[in-house]
């Protein structure tokens, strides 16, 4: 099994036509992504040629995207001004999954399509300012490259769109059943704790790796989770083990102060809870490779 996207998701994107919804619409083409149709008002009734005479067409609402190719998914690559917007449409269509990859997403935007889907509860949100998810050889919904690893048993579950890539990278003779960039930003629709309940119900997935960074909590409540929930083996990895204290760094969700929020607080609080720990991506894989020579 994968997460959230398998072999028969079908992805609409809102933004197609413009330069980076082209481009990575193109991309998840290539990895065998089924994606049945684009969103732009302006060019409703139009269609888009892709590479080997894949046309995609273009409807002028997600709701008129839903009565006529029946998507299951929906990727935003609008810009963030129009991405509140963007995901209330989506929402009110009924759109079961909304991967916002647009970054730069005012927190109070963020806010309020969050609490929009949560009120509907139809909808499950990734991102803002993410990767989107791949399920390698079935589906990729996003910006995560195809071509760096196969499908296997790791699951991922990350806040950095550069670490998801590495990791894959780092393992790739292994292979991926999902991975699920969320997103650093202060406000995220799907928490660790939402991927990391799904693959514990997933039985293809045998062992998590869970990317997160400094500031905030989000990795010190997912260590209460794994504690009270999680039996399949988790490896961990925090960026900002050199960050300097006082300085909310990239992805980082808040300030860092005292020990709350630290590499170090994390680091303890995931190990505390059975989770090993790398203190750098190379050596976090090699903690995997490790648990999968031991399953």
């Amino acid at each position: 099994m994968a997460i959230f996207l398998t072999e028969t998701s079908r992805v609409v994107v809102q933004g197609l036509t413009g330069a980076e919804g082209m481009k990575h619409t193109r991309r998840m083409l290539r990895s065998g992504t089924t994606v049945v149709g684009g969103v732009n008002p302006r060019k409703a009734g139009t269609s888009v040629e892709f590479d080997d005479g894949v046309t995609v067409p273009v409807f002028g609402s997600v709701s008129d995207a839903m009565a006529e190719v029946s998507p299951d998914v929906s990727v935003i690559f609008v810009p963030a001004k129009f991405a509140k917007d963007a995901v209330f449409e989506a929402v009110d269509a009924g759109m079961p999954l909304v991967v916002v990859i647009t970054e730069g997403c005012a927190v109070h935007d963020t806010a309020d399509f969050f609490q929009y889907a949560r009120n509907a509860g139809t909808t499950r949100i990734i991102g803002p300012n993410c990767p989107g998810l791949i399920s390698p050889g079935r589906s990729n919904a996003g910006i995560i490259p195809a071509d760096i690893a196969g499908a296997g048993p790791i699951g991922l579950v990350s806040k950095s769109g550069t670490l998801t890539y590495q990791m894959m990278y780092e393992l790739r003779d292994i292979g991926f059943s999902s991975a699920v960039g969320i997103g650093g930003d202060p406000i995220i629709g799907t928490t660790h704790i939402d991927v990391l309940e799904a693959f514990e119900a997933d039985p293809e997935t045998k062992a998590i790796v869970m990317i997160g960074e400094i500031g905030g909590d989000a990795e010190e409540r997912a260590a209460a989770y794994i504690a009270e929930h999680v039996s399949t083996p988790v490896v961990g990895y925090v960026a900002g083990f050199t960050a300097p204290e006082g300085k909310t760094m990239g992805h980082a969700g808040a300030i860092v102060s005292g020990s709350s929020g630290t590499a170090q607080a994390k680091k303890e609080a995931l190990e505390a809870a059975g989770v090993k720990v790398g203190r750098t991506p190379s050596e976090t894989a090699r903690l995997m490779r490790e648990v999968i020579a031991s399953l």
